[in-house]
């Protein structure tokens, strides 16, 4: 990657380097960005910020190591090392208690923000704060931008590209599912989750996840209505998907995948990129049979119950759950894995029998990325017609919807 030319002191800093996925990416930093990058890691201690730096030098002794900026969580401190960045991340959460500083600092200094929150009631409510400051100063603000929520954008993406080069179509429906997970959250994710309701009303928090909510456009255009069978057991059959059920980060990821929706209708210089008006998006998890699909949606409608109305159960759980600062291990990450699996139908007039299809796919850990599919092809509905290129992270086809399942 390369930086665009400026005139500040750093190319990039990395904000909370000492927790567990501020560490890990200062680590991914060291090892894969350009050796000339000129980059810092910020906090409030020195001490551990020298032991951060000790840490990426095993990984990589030629590289030149990163400056040291002490930092606290104050308006004055954030807006001095925003100015002095072009970009910056933040991995100091969680952020509907700690991450304003951050995001006002760059929208004010026009410095690039990217975060790894999951918190779209925060991200609803940054956005009503700091829009305008942002689109002033030119800062592009990307919260919500690790497994929550990239991976469902950056497909959704893909296959609207796919749809358009190779059908000259604008997108329909838009499914995404997690198929298969392999991991465990960190602290801090966990932290964050059962920490959201005692900052957030319940109310707000529902409002965020409401279509389009974080979207400059609205889009009258609804999702297929569940069936009664659907709405009883949170089962769906999806073509070339198979069987899935309910996910817990489908609010979240749908309300970012909308935004990006409304901003390529709303802006001039990203209209060419625009789904279209019959857009719609769904997002679920593999069920491997009725049985655990059923147990999973009602574990998860019982249990978010729990978490917006009962914070003795919120408080219990936290004595059970990794703490903030920890996380998997080297070892542990080593074994983790996930997989997304994703369909798109053309809103084209008749309609065609095809289905862009796309997978995502990474291993090594949820919070150090290891990407282990290198092709995106084109397969047609029939089998022997396919044209293969060589890509980054991910697969995609167009399929017979009538099943290569």
């Amino acid at each position: 990657m390369s930086f665009k030319k400026h005139s500040r002191q750093y190319d990039l800093v990395v904000f909370g380097a000492t927790g567990y996925t501020g560490l890990l990416v200062a680590e991914h930093v060291t090892t894969y960005f350009p050796t000339d990058l000129k980059w810092a890691i910020a906090g409030r201690s020195t001490e551990k910020l020298q032991n951060v730096i000790s840490e990426c030098k095993a990984l990589n002794p030629d590289r030149k190591p990163p400056a040291i900026e002490i930092c606290s969580l104050n308006d004055a401190d954030l807006g001095a090392l925003a100015k002095k960045t072009f970009a910056l991340i933040t991995t100091v959460g969680p952020y509907a208690r700690y991450g304003e500083y951050a995001f006002k600092a760059c929208a004010e200094a026009g410095t690039h923000y990217f975060d790894c929150t999951g918190e779209a009631v925060w991200h609803m409510s940054m956005i009503r704060k700091y829009e305008a400051t942002a689109k002033a100063t030119g800062a592009c603000l990307f919260p919500q931008a690790a497994i929550e929520s990239a991976p469902s954008d950056l497909m959704t993406f893909s296959m609207a590209s796919l749809l358009r080069s190779k059908l000259s179509a604008a997108v329909g429906d838009v499914v995404v599912t997690i198929h298969e997970i392999h991991g465990a959250p960190s602290g801090g994710t966990l932290f964050t989750a059962l920490g959201l309701f005692d900052v957030f009303h319940w109310k707000e928090v529902a409002k965020s996840h409401k279509p389009y909510a974080l979207s400059p456009a609205k889009n009258p255009t609804q999702a297929p209505k569940p069936s009664f069978l659907s709405r009883l057991t949170g089962l769906y059959s999806v073509p070339n998907l198979g069987l899935v059920s309910t996910s817990v980060t489908s609010g979240t990821n749908r309300a970012v995948v909308q935004r990006t929706w409304g901003l390529f209708k709303h802006e001039p210089s990203l209209q060419k990129h625009f789904y279209g008006t019959n857009f719609t998006y769904r997002e679920f998890l593999r069920a491997r049979n009725y049985a655990r699909g059923m147990m999973m949606h009602y574990s998860l409608v019982i249990g978010g119950l729990l978490l917006m109305f009962c914070p003795p159960f919120r408080r219990i759980i936290r004595k059970y759950v990794s703490q903030p600062g920890e996380g998997p291990s080297k070892e542990e990450r080593k074994k983790e894995y996930v997989q997304f699996q994703a369909v798109a139908t053309p809103d084209i007039q008749p309609n065609t029998s095809k289905q862009a299809w796309c997978k995502a796919e990474f291993s090594g850990g949820m919070y150090s990325r290891k990407s282990s599919v290198s092709n995106i092809e084109i397969l047609c509905s029939q089998p022997n017609i396919r044209h293969s290129d060589r890509g980054t992270s991910r697969s995609s086809g167009l399929y017979d919807v009538a099943g290569r399942y």
